[in-house]
């Protein structure tokens, strides 16, 4: 099997061989150019290069520096900037000492005395070169960590009008849009004042459903509102068959959510849950805060079927949607319980 060096590393030879090289071409231009001597540089020169700045990659791997916006970043790379010249002021001083001493075994000054002579001239080229490959380097993963955001808010735009659609298609399914009207046309007769609640609350449902400007996140209070409204409306239709409980507070209230994401497991609670129950059931929504997480349970009579856990469209774009928006932070989960009911949960971040 091949092996091919990576860009990085193609990067950081070419970088460092092509400094160590100008600096080469100097010394052999200046008239005063020792061919071991030059050699020797130049190899210690890419590797004391390489090991400084890969060392400083691998920190700032593990400290999670790349995540960070332009703010927090940037006096982070003015220390890094500063450690790596101090670092590297100290080596190829120390470099350059040693191999005039081995190359030349001549009489050398003292190396404090070597030191304090070179080092000005040292730090001030370490400096700009760390500058320049720490610069480089952030803005190349600052580059492409923005060209993965707008990926991905594209992508999880796209995954939100499919919800939109999804929603719609639930709004205007034929059975349940009929049965709305029918249950109209009966209260008109019987309950003109509860007719025109059960119309206001269609046209409610089709307004949001119809709504092109679906935002990323919401309200959770609107979306608790847009709950109630289904859930009345087919409180109408199901009558005594359908018990309805949902507990929030205000707090939790004022925190952002996925739009519809409550609302597709109530509807899928209704759907595959109290529908197919002689005696209906129970569903029970409820907000509540744990920690540093807004924990959000759907819970209804009912079977789970495996073919709605494993390939339902509403649930398989409800976790897809959780994983974008949250980068892998919220969690989802939908499971039968012993009392023939069946629980849904969503946690996400408060913050």
């Amino acid at each position: 099997m091949n092996k091919t060096i990576s860009t990085y590393w193609k990067t950081q030879l070419a970088g460092w061989l092509t400094a160590s090289l100008y600096w080469g071409f100097q010394a052999f231009f200046s008239g005063n150019f020792i061919w071991k001597i030059g050699v020797a540089d130049l190899i210690l020169d890419v590797s004391i290069g390489i090991g400084l700045t890969h060392l400083y990659r691998n920190f700032v791997l593990k400290k999670g520096w790349n995540k960070l916006n332009l703010k927090k970043l940037i006096p982070k790379m003015i220390i890094g900037v500063l450690m790596l010249s101090l670092a590297y002021t100290v080596l190829i001083a120390g470099k350059l000492y040693l191999v005039r001493l081995f190359i030349l075994k001549g009489h050398l000054l003292p190396f404090t005395v070597f030191f304090k002579s070179m080092q000005l001239q040292i730090f001030i080229t370490g400096t700009r070169l760390m500058s320049i490959w720490v610069l480089a380097y952030h803005l190349y993963h600052y580059s492409r960590l923005e060209l993965q955001t707008v990926k991905e808010n594209a992508r999880l735009s796209i995954i939100v009008k499919e919800a939109q659609l999804n929603n719609l298609s639930s709004q205007l399914n034929p059975h349940f849009f009929f049965n709305s009207l029918n249950n109209i046309k009966f209260l008109v007769l019987e309950n003109p004042h509860l007719a025109r609640r059960a119309i206001d609350l269609l046209s409610e449902l089709l307004r949001n459903s119809l709504n092109s400007n679906v935002e990323k996140l919401i309200l959770l209070s609107d979306e608790i509102n847009l709950v109630r409204d289904y859930l009345e409306l087919e409180k109408m239709r199901f009558e005594e068959r359908l018990q309805i409980k949902i507990e929030a507070n205000e707090e939790e209230l004022t925190h952002l959510i996925l739009p519809f994401s409550i609302q597709s497991l109530v509807e899928n609670a209704v759907k595959h849950g109290i529908e197919k129950r002689k005696n209906g059931g129970f569903i029970e929504v409820k907000v509540k805060a744990e920690n540093d997480l807004i924990k959000i349970t759907v819970q209804n009579s009912g079977k789970l079927s495996k073919e709605i856990k494993d390939s339902g469209i509403g649930l398989k774009n409800l976790k897809e949607r959780l994983l974008l928006q949250y980068n892998g932070q919220a969690f989802f989960e939908i499971k039968e319980m012993r009392d023939e009911t069946v629980l849904a949960t969503i946690l996400i971040p408060s913050k």
